[in-house]
């Protein structure tokens, strides 16, 4: 089976590497880990992240961590370039790198070289070679805000070779009973529910978030709906709400920025109430009578959702839904696609009514009817949202609180 496994890694780096000809991500992927040098550390914390997401989603840990633990180095690895490429130059590390690819070789040499005192994955990513050599060393490795489904290869019973991986974990730190109990269900204990961390990230960002002056330009003390992470079938359906509500502000904010996506999305709104945000240069009167403004830029997201008064979250109608929480936090009712039901924060939206799931154009005009002309569902939905997200944070505390204790005699 690890012959096996090892095969899969070597497939999956040739599709990569075909696919870096004509795929821009791709080739970011094979070039970054191409062209890295390595730094050797006398001793680190190694935290490691698949994309952006789970960047933001671990930050509260990693950020508690590195500042209670000021002596160690810091090394952060993502396996995506929409990770690395924005965070590369983070001052929460000392070192961020392309996690290289998992064969018993690369985790050798790549652990050696980082001498991490322990290890912190967060949500998911499970590579054998990686987790086995930490093992063989010793070194503790932590999963956070993991969350496991009986549909995962880890409990069918041909997932033998990924149970075993499982068993190369310190401790799991989860963000449900569910998860804990499916664990249980093939032998492994060492299981704490702590939580999910990102309840942590999105509300201390609530708090304090800075103000976009050119935003309150443009919002006009008009009502506005926030378009973030959205994908092309998501656009289609919010430019036909533009049309429908000339009174209200939108935001929209793509999960992609090229040049091809953004001209694609400017399509399909009116090109004379329609501005995108890096070419905000005009007097300020005209920008106050655009309708439509276009994020054109990576980083922003977080903050808009300040001036929002209602939110649809993208990825709904692809292969699941973006973070919702970042707009919950400031008590935005969220509306999204048909796909969300790996995400456990989305069901309890849902079941709170202050997330809404739509399918097509007439259940999206319905929900936003709905909300924008019912004060008092509106109201409700609001509060809901906010409340969910206070009363979840607390899991960054649960886990440093361990791993402090099991690990850093100095703190």
């Amino acid at each position: 089976m690890h012959f096996l496994y090892y095969i899969s890694v070597q497939l999956y780096q040739f599709a990569i590497w075909l696919a870096s000809f004509f795929n821009t991500k791709a080739k970011l992927w094979i070039a970054g880990r191409r062209n890295q040098k390595l730094v050797t550390a006398d001793a680190s914390i190694w935290f490691h992240f698949a994309s952006l997401g789970e960047f933001e989603q671990g930050r509260p840990v990693l950020e508690k961590l590195r500042a209670e633990n000021n002596t160690l180095k810091t090394v952060v690895t993502f396996f995506s370039p929409s990770g690395y490429e924005i965070r590369k130059n983070t001052p929460l590390a000392d070192y961020v790198y392309y996690l290289p690819a998992d064969t018993r070789q690369n985790a050798k040499k790549f652990i050696q070289t980082i001498n991490p005192k322990i290890a912190v994955f967060t949500k998911y990513e499970y590579w054998f070679f990686y987790f086995e050599e930490l093992h063989q060393r010793q070194i503790p490795l932590y999963l956070i805000s993991a969350i496991f489904r009986p549909q995962q290869i880890f409990f069918r019973t041909y997932g033998g070779f990924y149970r075993k991986m499982l068993l190369l974990v310190q401790h799991f730190f989860v963000q449900d009973e569910n998860s804990k109990q499916l664990l249980a269900s093939i032998n492994i204990k060492n299981v704490l529910v702590s939580g999910d961390t990102r309840f942590d990230r999105v509300w201390e960002n609530a708090q304090h978030v800075e103000p976009v002056a050119i935003i309150d330009i443009f919002k006009d003390k008009r009502p506005v709906f926030i378009a973030g992470s959205t994908w092309p079938p998501d656009e289609i359906l919010i430019g036909d709400l533009v049309f429908t509500y000339p009174n209200w502000k939108f935001i929209i904010a793509p999960h992609e920025i090229s040049p091809e996506k953004i001209n694609n999305l400017l399509q399909k709104l009116p090109a004379e109430k329609t501005i995108r945000y890096t070419e905000i240069n005009i007097d300020l009167k005209i920008l106050k009578q655009k309708q439509v403004l276009v994020i054109d830029n990576i980083g922003l997201l977080s903050k808009l959702y300040q001036y929002g008064n209602l939110t649809y979250i993208g990825g709904g109608f692809g292969t699941g839904i973006h973070n919702t929480l970042e707009a919950a936090a400031f008590g935005l009712p969220v509306i999204f696609g048909p796909v969300y039901h790996k995400f456990k924060e989305a069901q309890d939206l849902i079941g709170l009514q202050a997330g809404f799931s739509i399918i097509n154009e007439a259940s999206l005009q319905s929900t936003v009817s709905k909300l924008m002309n019912d004060k008092n569902f509106y109201a409700e939905a609001s509060a809901k949202a906010k409340n969910y997200t206070r009363h979840n944070t607390g899991a960054t505390e649960i886990i440093c609180n361990y791993i402090r204790k099991h690990n850093f005699d100095n703190c």
